[in-house]
């Protein structure tokens, strides 16, 4: 009765956001992501100035059949400290290539670790995320996973009475959208803290660091690799798509949104800001929340972005017979070569 629905669809930018990449040739591809890198950490909130000490504590360590667990935590923001897990290779003291695992809706690290919420071992058929840390130690990388805040042991204690699964996303959004601050970029600078301390073990192979992501952990990896040049070659499984056929297009977590980011690019320019570094785009062709037009598109635009960089070759895409999952088909592998 009131067009509510086309009055919604009227603030979808009827022409192309300032700093989407343009292919004709009219823009040059350094000038353009110099700009819009510098807009995307604006629309984020911002990053700090300086950067607190780590201050790491080992928490535990467990050896297990072919690498060791350790929980760790470190210092992100002042008084804000980041529990993690860090899976190393045994049989060897290494130095080993880098990966970060970073988990998606759900319970926190112990997702991709192959653990219950309660921490006891996971039996049975892996969940959507496929034991993600587990599969990447075992192909000889040193594995960090970071507890994203609002998961896990990072929750309110109003949601951490509710269940495994509930999560404080919209409280912790919300307090920071109120001071200009959003939760999107608080994620992908405490995993840049993540970075940080990870490279600095003893364990770690120099120059080479790779990160996959799984939904809302591959919103984290992708805009983390755009944003940080260390990240060497990027796996984003379950997210890459437009914002106007994914988070616009139905309800999701508050933690995709970014407020003003539509006025200078859609989402594969965002990603696209990875380039020319390595970028494998996994999909299922049954995403329910992330729909596959939409990844279609987001993956032309990126490889429209790749041939600008003069890379056309470093950005591959592996869409699968699957739902809102990793796959694994090609990724585990794909990163251990490209790292």
């Amino acid at each position: 009765m009131y067009q509510i629905d086309d009055y919604l669809n009227q603030l979808y930018p009827a022409d192309k956001p300032k700093l989407s990449w343009n292919a004709d040739g009219s823009s040059d591809w350094q000038e353009w992501r110099h700009q819009l890198k510098a807009r995307f950490i604006e629309a984020l909130g911002g990053f700090p100035s300086e950067r607190a000490a780590l201050e790491p504590a080992l928490l535990e360590r467990v050896e297990l059949d072919g690498y060791i667990r350790e929980r760790i935590e470190i210092t992100t923001y002042p008084g804000l400290r980041m529990p993690a897990y860090v899976l190393i290779p045994s049989g060897s003291p290494g130095p080993f290539p880098v990966a970060v695992a970073s988990h998606g809706h759900g319970y926190g690290s112990r997702e991709v670790v192959g653990l219950k919420p309660d921490g006891s071992d996971l039996a049975g058929e892996p969940n959507l995320h496929k034991n993600m840390a587990v599969e990447l130690v075992e192909r000889g990388f040193l594995v960090i996973a970071p507890e994203l805040i609002g998961f896990g042991d990072r929750r309110l204690a109003e949601d951490i009475e509710k269940g495994p699964n509930e999560n404080s996303c919209f409280r912790l959004a919300a307090a920071l959208l109120m001071r200009g601050r959003t939760l999107g970029g608080h994620r992908v600078y405490e995993t840049m803290r993540a970075i940080d301390y990870i490279l600095g073990r003893d364990e770690a192979q120099a120059g080479r660091l790779g990160m996959m992501g799984l939904s809302g952990g591959g919103l984290v990896a992708g805009f983390t690799a755009a944003l940080d040049e260390r990240i060497g070659a990027t796996v984003v499984s379950g997210y890459t798509n437009t914002f106007k056929d994914s988070i616009l297009a139905m309800s999701h977590c508050i933690d995709n949104y970014i407020p003003g980011i539509l006025e200078w690019a859609e989402m594969p320019d965002l990603i696209g800001l990875i380039a020319p570094r390595p970028l494998l785009v996994e999909a299922g062709s049954s995403d329910p929340i992330f729909p596959i037009h939409g990844t279609l598109d987001a993956i032309a635009q990126l490889e429209r972005i790749y041939r600008g960089s003069g890379a056309e070759s470093a950005v591959e895409h592996d869409i699968f017979e699957g739902k809102h999952e990793v796959s694994g088909r090609r990724s585990f592998d794909w990163l251990k070569e490209r790292v």
